[in-house]
C-alpha cells in the first residue's frame, strides 16, 4: 500500500470522523482499530495496539496532568477565587476600563494556578460579566477581556495542555512550562494596554468614573491575604522545576498540596467542595488520558504504515527555507483551530509535524511555544473557538454571538502579532528556559 493512501485512511479517517461530531477519544480509538488490522496485520497487530495504548498511559510524565487540575478545581470549589477578584478589584483603582482591566489582571493570576482554561473563563464571565454590563459597559468591552485572558491560561504554567504537548511531542515539558510564561505575561500587558486605550478613545466603551468606593486598606489587605499566596504557590511550582530541585511531576505535587493547605487555613475546604474537587479532576483527568491512549496509538501506526515518513520527504522536498516551513505550520494549525478543538489539533499534527521539527534542527521549545499560541489562537477564533462557546453559556441574553464574535478580534489580532514576533524572535520563547534551565 503506498503512503498516501495510508495517510488517506489515518489522517483523513480520523479528521472525517471529528468533523462527524464523534468524540475526539473515540475517533483516533476507531481508526486505530482500522489501522492496527490493515497495517499492523490483522489479530496480531490489534494485539500490539492494545499494548501500545497500556503502556502510553503508564507514562510517569504526564502525572502532573491531575496534580495541576485539581489545583485549579480547588481554587474555583472552595470560593478562594472570589475573593482573589475583590482584592484585585479593591487594589485597580483609576484605570478606564477599570473593571476590564480587573479581569484580566484576575485571569492572570489565576493561569499561575489554574490549569484550565475553560473554568477560568466560565467562572470570570458568570461573575464579572452581569456585574460590567449592570455599570454600563459595552457587551465586547465585558465579554472581550474575560475570553481572551481564559485563553492566556494556556501558556502561563501550570497547564494541562501544555503538559499533553510535550509528552505527545517529546519536548521537555519543565522548559515548555517555563517557555509560555513571557508571552503569556506579554498577552496580558497588552490586553490592558488595549483596554485603557480603547476607554480612553471611546468613552462610551465604559462607564465614566468607574473607580472603586470602598476602602484601599481593604483592598490591600485582600490582595496580601489571598492573592500573594498564590503568587507564592505559583513561584515554587516554577522556582522547584527551574532550579532543578524537583521535577515536573514532584513540582505539580507541591503546588496541589500547597493549594490545599492554603484551603485548609483559611477555612474553605469543606468535604462537599474536596469532593466536587476530586470529582472535576477525575473526570477531567480520565478524558485526557483516553485521549492519550488513542492518540499514541495513531501515531505509531501512522509511522509503521510509511504515512509519516512519506509525507515528511514530500515536505522537505520542496526546498522551502525552516522558517517558511514553520509559518507554513503554523498556518495550518490556526486554519485547523477554526474547526477542531486542541486536542485534535495536537494528534493530527504532531505525528507529521514533529519529525520535521528534529530534521530541521529546529529548537523544539521555541516551536512547543509557538504551537501552544496557535492553541490559545483557537479557542478565540469563530464560529466554533471553545471559550466563545463557553462564553455564550454563561453570559446574560443580551450578549449575542455577534457581540461575542466581534469582541475577541483585537485579542486575536494581538495574539497573531506575538506568534510572528516570536517567529522572528525565538528568544521571547527560549531565553528563560535556557537561563535558568
Amino acid at each position: 500500500m503506498s503512503w498516501q493512501l495510508a495517510a488517506l485512511i489515518m489522517l483523513g479517517g480520523s479528521t472525517a470522523l471529528l468533523f462527524l461530531g464523534l468524540p475526539v477519544a473515540f475517533s483516533f480509538v476507531a481508526i486505530n482499530i482500522v489501522g492496527a488490522w490493515a497495517f499492523l496485520g490483522g489479530e496480531p497487530g490489534l494485539a500490539q495496539a492494545v499494548r501500545n495504548s497500556v503502556v502510553s498511559v503508564m507514562n510517569f510524565s504526564l502525572t502532573p496532568i491531575p496534580l495541576f487540575i485539581l489545583m485549579g478545581e480547588i481554587l474555583f470549589h472552595t470560593g478562594i477565587a472570589l475573593k482573589v477578584i475583590d482584592g484585585v478589584e479593591r487594589l485597580i483603582r483609576r484605570v478606564p476600563g477599570r473593571l476590564a482591566v480587573v479581569a484580566v489582571v484576575a485571569g492572570t493570576v489565576f493561569s499561575a494556578i489554574s490549569g484550565s482554561t475553560i473554568a477560568t473563563t466560565a467562572m470570570l464571565g458568570s461573575l464579572m460579566l452581569p456585574v460590567m454590563l449592570t455599570r454600563g459597559y459595552h457587551p465586547t468591552m465585558a465579554a472581550g477581556p474575560i475570553m481572551a485572558i481564559g485563553a492566556v491560561d494556556m501558556l502561563i504554567p501550570p497547564s494541562a495542555l501544555t503538559v499533553l504537548l510535550g509528552s505527545l511531542s517529546g519536548i521537555s515539558i519543565s522548559k515548555l512550562l517555563i517557555g509560555g510564561i513571557v508571552p503569556g505575561l506579554m498577552l496580558s500587558l497588552a490586553f490592558v494596554a488595549y483596554i485603557i486605550v480603547s476607554v480612553k478613545l471611546d468613552p462610551a466603551l465604559a462607564p465614566k468614573g468607574d473607580e472603586d468606593r470602598t476602602s484601599k486598606s481593604d483592598g490591600l489587605k485582600l490582595l496580601i491575604v489571598y492573592v500573594v499566596p498564590l503568587v507564592g504557590i505559583f513561584a515554587v511550582v516554577v522556582g522547584a522545576m527551574s532550579a532543578g530541585i524537583a521535577t515536573p511531576t514532584e513540582s505539580a505535587a507541591l503546588g496541589a498540596f500547597a493549594t490545599l493547605l492554603m484551603a485548609v487555613l483559611y477555612r474553605a475546604l469543606t468535604l462537599d467542595a474536596l469532593w466536587k474537587s476530586l470529582k472535576g479532576t477525575t473526570a477531567i483527568s480520565g478524558m485526557i488520558l483516553f485521549i492519550i491512549l488513542g492518540a499514541t496509538t495513531f501515531s505509531q501506526i501512522l509511522s509503521f504504515s510509511g504515512a509519516t515518513e512519506g509525507m515528511v520527504g514530500a515536505i522537505l522536498g520542496q526546498g522551502l527555507s525552516p522558517l517558511a516551513l514553520v509559518a507554513l505550520m503554523m498556518a495550518m494549525l490556526i486554519f485547523l483551530g477554526i474547526f477542531v478543538d486542541q486536542v485534535s489539533m495536537m494528534l493530527i499534527t504532531l505525528p507529521v509535524f514533529m519529525p520535521i521539527v528534529q530534521r530541521l534542527g529546529v529548537d523544539p521549545v521555541w516551536f512547543g511555544v509557538l504551537f501552544l499560541i496557535c492553541m490559545q489562537l483557537g479557542l478565540l477564533l469563530p464560529p466554533h473557538g471553545l471559550l466563545l462557546m463557553t462564553m455564550r453559556g454563561v453570559a446574560p441574553p443580551q450578549v449575542t454571538m455577534a457581540h461575542i464574535f466581534r469582541a475577541v478580534v483585537p485579542y486575536v489580532a494581538m495574539s497573531v502579532l506575538l506568534l510572528v514576533l516570536i517567529l522572528f524572535v525565538p528568544a521571547i520563547a527560549t531565553w528563560l528556559p535556557a537561563r535558568i534551565g
